[in-house]
């Protein structure tokens, strides 16, 4: 729950193990398994992202990404990255203590694993929820997956000090290339997450739950399957605005995460970020650039708002 430190040298190490012996970063999914990996499993599940002496201030960042068809590359282009992302939000003080959670997003209608969430984590823990997800590559082959479950979960079964203690909003990023379906049904919810739902509801009221508490943005990589398809965009910037964000190059998504959440503390300007990126050697410049040059515009702001849409922030299980 966002304790420990992050290592490039721990990361660096377990890489170079893995070259030698001729595995790869995502273990759960390379033993054959069909099945959620039981640390990601959301069934009667809730997260935390909880202060501590190493981390007074945590800040909560979450990252659910899209695993179906074309999306299925995604964790793995975020594994390479995971150092860029803690090198930006911690060398470039753009988040003092930032919790990471990694999620996955696929269909409820069909696939085994149609949510996998992992913890909120401080240190390398991050990596090794990302190794336990599941690449199942399914999907309904209809231009929508149940991103809208992510969401439930996400308002209804997370819970932290940033909010409780401090009134302060964390920061939701979905990477994506579809349409949500138009309601969380009470079927799924049950089947997938547990507890006594037993109504629906509609996705616009609980993507307005889930923003009350967390400054929301949805990545939209112009590579990937639909990402081109101009009904994916409206369909998002309808519901978030100018966070609905395009990406040229899916290689771009860290870096644009971590300059938006620096943007979004007030702790760096879009040119001051961009300049960082050359200093790191990264190329995703013009990419991230583009992506957040609206954002200011769209942003609501992150003092504590009164809760929208109803509900409870976690569910009696």
């Amino acid at each position: 729950m966002g304790s420990g430190i992050w290592s490039t040298d721990v990361y660096d190490a377990a890489s170079r193990y893995r070259a030698s012996t001729g595995r790869s970063a995502f273990a759960h999914t390379d033993s054959g398994a069909r099945t959620v990996h039981s640390a990601l499993d959301p069934r009667a599940a809730v997260r935390e992202s909880r202060d501590s002496d190493e981390h007074p201030q945590s800040l909560p960042i979450a990252v659910l990404f899209d695993v179906t068809g074309s999306m299925g590359h995604v964790p793995r282009r975020l594994q390479e990255k995971l150092p860029q992302l803690l090198g930006l939000l911690l060398r470039g003080g753009y988040a003092k203590d930032p919790q990471i959670m990694f999620g996955a997003i696929g269909d409820a209608t069909c696939d085994r694993a149609p949510l996998q969430v992992g913890q909120f984590e401080s240190d390398n823990r991050m990596d090794d929820d990302l190794g336990r997800i599941l690449l199942e590559g399914g999907g309904g082959g209809q231009m929508t997956e149940s991103y809208e479950l992510a969401l439930y979960f996400m308002a209804r079964h997370v819970r932290t000090d940033a909010w409780d203690k401090r009134g302060r909003r964390g920061y939701l990023f979905i990477i994506g290339d579809e349409l949500a379906y138009s309601r969380v049904k009470a079927n799924e919810v049950r089947a997938v997450i547990g507890g006594r739902s037993t109504e629906d509801i509609p996705t616009r009221a609980i993507l307005d739950e889930v923003r009350s508490r967390w400054d929301t943005y949805y990545l939209l990589p112009s590579d990937a399957g639909y990402g081109r398809d101009k009904r994916v965009l409206t369909f998002w910037r309808d519901l978030l605005g100018q966070q609905a964000l395009e990406l040229d190059d899916l290689d771009a998504a860290c870096e644009t995460i971590a300059l938006t959440v620096g943007l979004g503390e007030e702790a760096v300007d879009l040119d001051t970020g961009l300049a960082d990126l050359r200093d790191a050697g990264s190329d995703a410049g013009a990419t991230v650039s583009k992506a957040l040059a609206h954002v200011g515009a769209g942003r609501v702001a992150r003092s504590a708002l009164p809760a929208l849409g109803g509900g409870t922030p976690v569910e009696r299980l």
